[in-house]
């Protein structure tokens, strides 16, 4: 195992980022809440700009951030599964994201931002290991725990490890690959890893194991599983 320590995760991750002149930072959400009938998505970009979550279907929820850069836009719950594409529009000028933001089961299942090339962030309360993303030839294991908590110790696949959570509480750690099913131990926890998927499509999603599997296709075109377990 390889612990991954927080000033390795990458830009789009951490809170904070500044934009120089020419170039427009996408928006970054935080967190969600769930109202009567509504799912209300927080997060930061750049001042004034207009921050913009669309779907392949062509739906688009939207909102301005503030003068500080704060956000909040809002949208009716949908009736099943829902992928959608964060964005920045200041003028002509539009920065899209590379990260995905899905809602499964209408709300009711995870809510997830996908990123290529790092761990997958929940936003829904998720149990102590929050995902684990797949490309194949390794997988990374996250999750959060409250701030200035004690290390996080995982086993899998005969190994051990630690990982220090940064200052959000959230912690990452690279395990070996494994085509499941095989038991990933995070605490006091047990959690079974269901292995990849076999489809081809673009995006899908199925219920493995006691959770969430998400096959899905990454801006470049590298195809990632990525596992949700289920909250308890």
């Amino acid at each position: 195992m390889t612990a991954c320590s927080p000033s390795a995760a990458p830009p789009s991750a951490e809170a904070g980022a500044e934009s120089t002149a020419g170039w427009t930072r996408p928006p970054m959400i935080a967190t969600v809440q769930q109202g009567q009938g509504v799912l209300i998505f927080v997060g930061e970009a750049e001042p004034g700009a207009r921050v913009v979550l669309r779907s392949d279907s062509g739906a688009a929820y939207a909102a301005a951030a503030n003068e500080g850069g704060r956000f909040e836009i809002r949208m009716p719950p949908p009736a099943g599964d829902l992928l959608l594409r964060p964005e920045t529009q200041i003028g002509q000028d539009a920065a899209p994201s590379p990260d995905r933001l899905l809602i499964l089961a209408g709300g009711r299942g995870p809510i997830v931002i996908l990123r290529a090339g790092g761990p997958s962030q929940r936003l829904d309360p998720a149990p102590a290991l929050g995902a684990v993303d797949s490309d194949g030839r390794m997988r990374l294991a996250s999750g959060h725990t409250s701030t200035g908590a004690a290390p996080v110790t995982l086993e899998a696949g005969g190994e051990t490890g630690q990982v220090i959570p940064d200052s959000r509480g959230r912690w990452r750690l690279v395990l070996t690959p494994s085509d499941g099913p095989d038991e990933i131990r995070v605490g006091e926890q047990t959690f079974i890893w269901p292995g990849e998927a076999a489809g081809r499509a673009d995006m899908q999603v199925e219920r493995a194991g006691r959770g969430w599997r998400v096959i899905w296709t990454g801006p470049g075109g590298a195809r990632q599983t990525t596992w949700l377990p289920d909250a308890v």
